[in-house]
C-alpha cells in the first residue's frame, strides 16, 4: 500500500531538480518522465528552469562549433549542480579550455 502511495504522490522541487537534466535529455523512464512533466506544469519555478535549459540546449545545438566532450560533461555537471541548489564554483578557480 505504501509503495502505491509513494509512486502516486506529487514530486517536490528538490526531486525534480535532481533529475531535470535527465528528463530534458530523454534519459528518464516513462513513469518518472510523466511525474516530472506533471510537476513542471504546476510549478512556475521549476517550469522556468526547464524552459531556460531547453533554450540553452537549443542555442548550443544551433552553433556549428565542435565542443570537446569534456567541456560538455563539465557543463552538464554544472547544470545538474545548479538544479540541486549547489553554490556555483568561483569562476577564478575554473579551468578554461584553450580556443
Amino acid at each position: 500500500m505504501i509503495g502505491r502511495w509513494w509512486r502516486r504522490r506529487r514530486l517536490m522541487c528538490p526531486e525534480v531538480g535532481r533529475t531535470l537534466q535527465a528528463y530534458l535529455d530523454g534519459r528518464a523512464d516513462d513513469h518518472w518522465a510523466a511525474r516530472v512533466a506533471e510537476h513542471l506544469e504546476d510549478c512556475r519555478r521549476c517550469g522556468l528552469k526547464a524552459k531556460t535549459y531547453r533554450q540553452l540546449k537549443a542555442a548550443l545545438a544551433g552553433q556549428a562549433v565542435d565542443v570537446p566532450l569534456e567541456t560538455l560533461d563539465q557543463l552538464r555537471a554544472f547544470a545538474e549542480g545548479l538544479m540541486r541548489g549547489d553554490v556555483p564554483p568561483d569562476p577564478a578557480t575554473m579551468a578554461v579550455p584553450d580556443p
